[in-house]
């Protein structure tokens, strides 16, 4: 029988290579690696469904679960994770130096449901008592003018939410002092253009991240991996096959930081941030699976719903495809 042939839209992480390169095959499938940057792909997977996979912002792919037909299905693979303390950026002009300070202040946000802002809102409503209420969220494109939300979202009235100006752009509000913060997954560019202006709120982020998960044993997911509905309806035995590809590739990955003769990444002590990402965070330090990440999901979650950007409180459970949350024994 022919290989069903599919489209996979998803950025070039070591963790996907093996899937790129054709040296793991999802079983069945033909696949079409497309290494598209995360912006484009979301974009064009939430606004045309052009792929029929495609890693996809945990927050979108939440929020789109609350659509009439939800239009994708997705398999606990999560090939982007990040702590999220290293991206919230102050004015100088603001007199921030705490982080409490940020209450009742005006934060910046690319787009106000992006999954790395709804954890650093969290984070920050948990850890520091600025409530999401507290604050006005001011949306636009970081370095580009005229940015608009992927997805339409309704948001609670206490939740306010402005667009800047449609010829400016956040990186020059937050230098100027027009906007007193920034909660971005990206540096803005004026961060290096015009130093003193724009400072990191923790300057310190990789202590202060490294303290965070020793408490919470929190490593924020960022992206999943989504199938259109459409076709998990047709062909539902693709879910599991792609998800043991997505786990064979990442076993790879990790084959490849395991080898000291010669490194796979241009990092001078490489074998130095191996051994201590395996003694603070165990020998799979970048886990897939529901039950390997149900805190780290649950408290997304809750952050979501808390947020505006779901109008329940969804189960962890409830995001993936069933077949892929248990595996036959022998």
């Amino acid at each position: 029988m022919a290989a069903l042939q599919l489209t996979l839209s998803c950025w070039d992480y070591d963790r996907t290579r093996a899937l790129a390169d054709g040296s793991v095959r999802p079983e069945g499938i033909e696949l079409i690696y497309l290494p598209l940057s995360v912006e484009e792909t979301f974009f064009r997977m939430m606004r045309s469904r052009e792929f029929h996979c495609a890693e996809m912002s945990l927050s979108s792919y939440v929020a789109s679960l609350g659509a009439g037909e939800a239009p994708f299905v997705a398999i606990p693979a999560f090939p982007s994770r990040c702590f999220r303390h290293s991206g919230i950026f102050v004015s100088a002009k603001s007199g921030i130096t705490r982080p409490e300070q940020l209450a009742g202040k005006r934060i910046g946000v690319p787009e106000y449901q992006l999954t790395a802002p709804v954890w650093m809102r969290g984070m920050l409503a948990d850890e520091y008592r600025v409530p999401v209420e507290s604050a006005t969220y001011w949306t636009g494109g970081q370095e580009d003018p005229g940015r608009i939300e992927k997805l339409k979202v309704s948001l609670p009235a206490a939740i306010r939410v402005e667009s800047i100006p449609g010829d400016r752009t956040l990186s020059q509000m937050l230098a100027e002092g027009e906007i007193d913060a920034l909660h971005s997954p990206r540096v803005p560019s004026t961060y290096y253009t015009r130093p003193g202006t724009v400072r990191r709120l923790f300057e310190n982020y990789v202590e202060t991240e490294k303290e965070y998960y020793r408490r919470t044993r929190i490593f924020p997911i960022m992206h999943t991996v989504v199938i259109r509905r459409d076709l998990y309806r047709q062909h539902p035995w693709v879910a599991q096959s792609l998800y043991k590809a997505f786990l064979a590739a990442q076993k790879k990955a990790y084959e490849g930081y395991a080898q000291t003769a010669a490194w796979m990444a241009m990092l001078p002590w490489l074998p130095a941030h191996v051994e201590e990402a395996r003694r603070v965070m165990g020998e799979d330090w970048w886990p897939y699976g529901l039950e390997a990440n149900r805190v780290v999901l649950d408290t997304f979650l809750r952050y979501h719903h808390e947020q505006g950007l779901s109008k329940r409180r969804f189960g962890a459970q409830e995001l993936f495809a069933p077949e892929t949350l248990e595996a036959f024994k022998v």
